[in-house]
């Protein structure tokens, strides 16, 4: 099949989605299909070999420049490949571009009115990219939030448009009034646009059809895969550990739950008699969360565990997999219903036990693998329960390790992700031209 992905990059950040969409266009790419992976706003960064195009569309400073200055939306195209060339791009968003909602409300409703917002130019410039490229069978758009690409992209190639949902509640949540409202509308406004949904979970599958009212004849779902090159061939052994390791990969960001996993550790010192141990945090920092972190590091060396807490940073890969196997647990105990989990696939595909709260994907993720252990969401009492478990019962431990190494390899791959998508894309109408239309003849 020849498939394109339009994905929205994340500026400076490592970000769940665009690592999965990358993962799913490079596992299709080795299959053999033709695939395109366009990236907007800016170039994706992902902690694998990325297979995205060059060209930045929407590059983020002309989104910017034409919200704020009209005479640039009509400059000649040209011009714009100035500032939309990906290594200027890498280096401003270093700078300036930010993705917190409280600063893009504007932005995304704008985005959101389409060809009739002040970014009709990028509008125009895609779609003849995307007329000048062989005619794919289906186009992908990263989430809800680009919905309105989808109309002009099937007219003007006469193909089905399929949308991923991957997480954006949490952000269009937290856009403030009028833009949230706003923004909701366009989106459900246009939800008939598209041919077919494709959630990341069960969870968000039932999740989004009712907070964006898409009918459930439109959804479909194709859980996360990873791609396992240079993950450990076999489950490790494991003993009685000495100190215990307990581990959070993730953001480090409020909504993520670092602060909560620290109240537990305290809970576990000096409630449950844990010797001292270690609790090793690691993730993209943004600049509006440092303080959040100073915090944490400063209450920690307030209950005398400063020696015992250590945040190591961004890791690439290769850092990233050291990181996880030296680990006896992995926590991150989302304060939200985290629709993906990709870090909690990560730990298990790498033998190491998770310790979630019940909510979101984290009860389907952990019935299919059986890797790690569900407690209530937001108390940390349960999770510093749920942990000393797994401190106490090295067995139960060890085989929760094996069970999610196994876990994930029956279930959580790259190919069956791919598998599980092209499933949904044969079953496309090729040549649709009207996305209603379409959906009933699924």
């Amino acid at each position: 099949m020849r498939l394109y992905f339009i994905t929205a990059g994340a500026a400076g950040m490592y970000c769940g989605s665009c690592i999965r969409e990358n993962a799913l266009a490079a596992e299709l790419i080795r299959q053999g299909h033709q695939v395109l992976l366009i990236p907007l706003y800016t170039p994706i960064r992902t902690d694998e070999r990325d297979v995205s195009e060059r060209r930045v569309f929407f590059g983020g400073i002309s989104v910017y420049l034409e919200q704020h200055v009209p005479l640039l939306r009509r400059t000649p195209w040209l011009f714009d490949r100035l500032w939309d060339a990906p290594g200027v791009l890498r280096a401003f968003s270093k700078l300036a571009i930010r993705t917190s909602p409280n600063q893009l409300g504007a932005l995304t409703v704008s985005m959101l009115r389409g060809q009739d917002g002040p970014h009709n130019k990028e509008f125009r410039k895609l779609l003849e990219w995307l007329q000048s490229q062989p005619k794919p069978d289906v186009v992908t758009l990263h989430n809800s939030m680009l919905i309105r690409l989808a109309d002009p992209i099937r007219k003007a190639l006469g193909c089905p448009v399929c949308c991923t949902l991957q997480g954006e509640d949490l952000f269009l949540d937290r856009l403030a009034e009028p833009y949230r409202l706003e923004a909701l509308r366009l989106i459900r406004q246009s939800t008939e646009a598209a041919d077919v949904f494709v959630a990341v979970s069960e969870y968000y599958a039932g999740f989004m059809s009712r907070y964006l009212g898409i009918p459930e004849r439109k959804m479909r779902v194709v859980p996360l895969g990873i791609n396992l090159e240079a993950y450990p061939q076999e489950p490790r052994r494991v003993g009685q550990p000495r100190p215990l390791a307990i581990g959070y990969f993730a953001r480090v960001a409020p909504e993520k739950g670092l602060d909560r996993l620290c109240e537990a550790y305290r809970i576990l010192r000096f409630e449950r008699q844990l010797p001292p141990s270690r609790l090793e945090a690691a993730g993209y920092l943004g600049p509006e969360y440092r303080s959040y972190l100073r915090r944490i590091e400063r209450q920690m060396r307030d209950w005398g565990l400063g020696d015992e807490f250590r945040y190591h940073g961004e890791l690439d890969r290769a850092a990233k997999l050291r990181f996880l196997e030296s680990l006896d647990v992995l926590s991150v105990p989302t304060v939200y219903p985290e629709p993906k989990g990709l870090y909690v696939l990560e730990a298990m595909a790498c033998g190491v036990p998770v310790v979630q709260p019940r909510h979101g994907a984290f009860p389907e993720i952990i019935e299919k693998t059986r890797g790690g252990m569900l407690v209530a969401p937001n108390d940390a009492a349960s999770l510093a329960e749920g942990i000393e478990a797994l401190w106490k019962d090295a067995a139960t431990a060890g085989q929760l390790g094996r069970n999610g190494f196994a876990g994930v390899r029956a279930h959580y791959t790259a190919a069956h992700m791919a598998a599980q998508a092209l499933e949904v894309y044969a079953r496309l109408p090729r040549g649709s031209s009207h996305g209603a239309a379409a959906s009933r003849r699924l």
